[in-house]
C-alpha cells in the first residue's frame, strides 16, 4: 500500500526539519521537497516593486513535481528507500512493512488541483506574524530578500493562501508552529500511525 502524507507550511514553519525526522521515524518513507521545483531566478516574474514573486504557484514546476509524486506511487519500492526498521520502532508499526509512506513537503501545494487527489493526510502549519519575520531574517537566502520583501510579498501571499484554503478546503489538520519540534513531531506522528491502522482495518 502506499500513504501518502501532505506538509505544507508557512514559510520558516519548520516543515522541512519534522519531515525530516518523520522519515526517520516510518518505515519505508520517502520525501519529495516542493522546493526543489523552483524556477531559476531569470524566469521568476517581478512585479512594479522589482520583488521577485517566489511565493506564488507560477514561479514552481508543478507539472514536474506532480509527475514525480506519481512515478514514486507507480513504484515506491525502487525508489532507494531504505527498509530498515525505523530509528524507534514500537508495536504500532508491526505490519506495516508493505506499506510505502511519501512525504510532500511545500508552502503552497493545496491550491493546485492536480494535487488534491494524491493525498492520504494533510498538515497545515501556521504561524503568526511577529515569529515567523523573526525566523524569516535569520535566514540566507539566493537570492537574497530584498528590503520590504516579506512585508510586501511573502506574508500576504500566505494570508491570501491560507484564507483560500479556509473556504475551500477541508481535512486538513492545522498545526501550531510556536510549539516545540517534539510536540509537533510526536502529534503528527501519532496521527499517522492513527491513519495506517485504518487502512489496515
Amino acid at each position: 500500500a502506499v500513504f501518502t502524507v501532505f506538509y505544507c507550511s508557512v514559510t520558516n514553519g519548520g516543515k522541512t526539519t519534522l519531515a525530516e525526522k518523520l522519515k526517520k521515524m516510518l518505515p519505508n518513507c520517502d520525501i519529495i521537497s516542493q522546493d526543489d521545483f523552483f524556477k531559476p531566478e531569470s524566469e521568476v516574474e517581478t512585479d512594479e516593486r522589482g520583488f521577485k514573486l517566489y511565493d506564488v504557484l507560477d514561479a514552481l514546476y508543478m507539472d514536474e513535481m506532480v509527475k514525480s509524486i506519481h512515478n514514486w506511487m507507480k513504484n515506491p519500492g525502487s525508489s532507494g528507500v531504505v527498509t530498515e526498521e525505523p530509528e524507534n520502532t514500537c508495536d504500532n508499526l508491526k505490519n506495516t512493512d508493505h506499506v510505502y509512506i511519501l512525504i510532500v513537503e511545500g508552502f503552497l501545494l493545496y491550491n493546485y488541483e492536480p494535487l488534491n487527489e494524491l493525498w492520504n493526510r494533510r498538515y497545515f502549519l501556521t504561524l503568526p506574524y511577529e515569529e515567523c519575520k523573526r525566523r524569516r531574517s535569520t535566514r540566507v537566502y539566493q537570492p537574497a530578500d530584498t528590503p520590504g520583501y516579506f512585508d510586501g510579498h511573502v506574508w500576504p501571499m500566505y494570508l491570501k493562501y491560507k484564507s483560500e484554503l479556509e473556504e475551500n478546503a477541508s481535512n486538513i489538520v492545522y498545526l501550531d508552529g510556536t510549539k516545540s519540534q517534539e510536540e509537533l513531531l510526536s502529534c503528527v506522528y501519532s496521527d499517522i500511525i492513527q491513519e495506517l491502522k485504518k487502512l489496515r482495518e
